[in-house]
């Protein structure tokens, strides 16, 4: 494939290297929102292989059967065939419903939209007056967080609105109409309804923010901010965050009362990842060592990560020409295009995705088996969120990381 099986030393460079590569190499637009500089990264770093520990079981305190809450969401749930909660469910969910504010520290794929909708939907259903609104950073999150609660509520009269960028505003100022209990959706799309005036916020008493690490990630704090600022003083919060930085515990500071805390194991670097370098030299011979790589009978689907939109666009174009089964997703496709992009890699109607890191949260896709970064990602908190993509539901997963080599030096692409 191309790709070393052995650590290399990589002292020299990082001597050479440190003080210049560490103000940052380049910038560029983040989420479309603001500028980051990226920041050196050993190249060591992409090279781990995965442990084979076994992972002790979660005892659970409580099962769903314990939790008292209404009888159409105990229904819903046995009908999912849920019968004990993951670990942040069951310490979030009980005091949830009882009306308390919610910190959970935890990353993704642990169960975190079922811990904080089971709480509000419970509110909803038991007072018709209360309404909540869930915000998440990426339109594809929204859209499954969507889908989950649509589940969860099967037979009962909550109404749920999506509004996000990329979908047609006519649609959602007319879903908005209808006075849906729930409101769920990206800040700039809610920024946007609330400046037109088709959403007002003086009535929601429940709040959740899903991925508050990615929002500032994304440069979505200030509009975070001003939409939480419109809320009632009285109303019950929950915040879910990977990691907890000062930004973060200041806005969580200011927008909760003596919050209930749940602090889960921090998401690491991929335990069950085997994680390996790829060297090139040139873009002819970058391109050439994908091809190898997507053609081993261990690949069977693949994210790749290329860093601009057009970047993206170029790879997929080159790979179908190459006869891969293949499609694309960044920023400047539709809403449409990146849902039927999505839906036909679940399918595994294609089998290789090219995205930007719009991709790197919120796309739980439980088979795919390698992540490939084909641009380094511009700090090593993107490359955690992108090698998580595989190895999930505890399979062993694959993660390489291509890295340009000049002379016995290696540099970002």
């Amino acid at each position: 494939m191309g790709y070393s099986n052995r650590r290399r030393n990589f002292s020299s460079h990082t001597k050479n290297n440190n003080s210049s590569n560490r103000r940052g190499q380049s910038s560029r637009r983040r989420g479309g929102r603001n500028r980051a500089k990226q920041v050196y990264i050993d190249p060591a770093r992409f090279i781990k292989e995965a442990k084979h520990s076994e992972v002790k079981a979660y005892t659970p305190v409580n099962s769903f059967s314990d939790f008292v809450m209404h009888g159409s969401l105990k229904r819903n749930i046995t009908k999912k065939g849920f019968i004990n909660p993951t670990p942040v469910q069951d310490q979030t969910i009980e005091p949830g419903l009882d009306g308390q504010d919610i910190i959970g520290i935890a990353g993704t794929g642990t169960g975190k939209t079922t811990a904080f909708a089971l709480p509000v939907l419970h509110r909803l259903i038991s007072n018709t007056n209360s309404k909540a609104l869930i915000i998440a950073p990426t339109r594809e999150l929204a859209q499954q967080i969507e889908k989950e609660i649509s589940t969860l509520t099967e037979g009962t009269s909550i109404r749920s609105a999506l509004i996000i960028g990329g979908a047609n505003m006519r649609i959602q100022i007319r879903n908005l109409s209808r006075q849906p209990q729930i409101i769920i959706g990206t800040p700039g799309r809610i920024k946007n309804h609330l400046d037109e005036k088709t959403l007002r916020l003086g009535k929601t008493d429940m709040v959740v923010l899903d991925e508050v690490d990615r929002m500032l990630d994304m440069g979505f704090l200030p509009d975070v901010t001003k939409i939480l600022g419109l809320l009632p003083e009285n109303r019950q919060s929950f915040f879910f965050s990977a990691t907890m930085e000062p930004k973060i515990m200041a806005l969580i500071s200011s927008f909760t009362n003596n919050p209930h805390t749940v602090e889960l194991q921090p998401e690491s670097t991929g335990d069950n990842i085997h994680q390996n370098v790829v060297d090139y030299r040139g873009k002819e011979d970058k391109i050439e060592k994908l091809h190898d790589a997507l053609i081993n009978e261990q690949v069977k689907k693949v994210i790749v990560f290329d860093e601009t939109k057009y970047g993206v666009d170029r790879l997929k174009n080159e790979l179908k020409a190459r006869g891969f089964n293949v499609d694309a997703i960044h920023g400047g496709k539709s809403q449409g295009q990146r849902q039927r992009a999505l839906a036909r890699f679940k399918s595994s109607d294609i089998t290789i995705l090219i995205a930007t890191d719009v991709a790197a949260r919120g796309i739980d896709v439980a088979d795919v088996t390698h992540v490939i970064n084909y641009s380094i990602p511009q700090v090593f908190d993107d490359y955690i969120h992108r090698i998580g993509r595989a190895g999930r539901a505890g399979r062993v997963g694959y993660a390489l990381t291509f890295v340009e080599q000049t002379g016995s030096q290696y540099y970002g692409s």
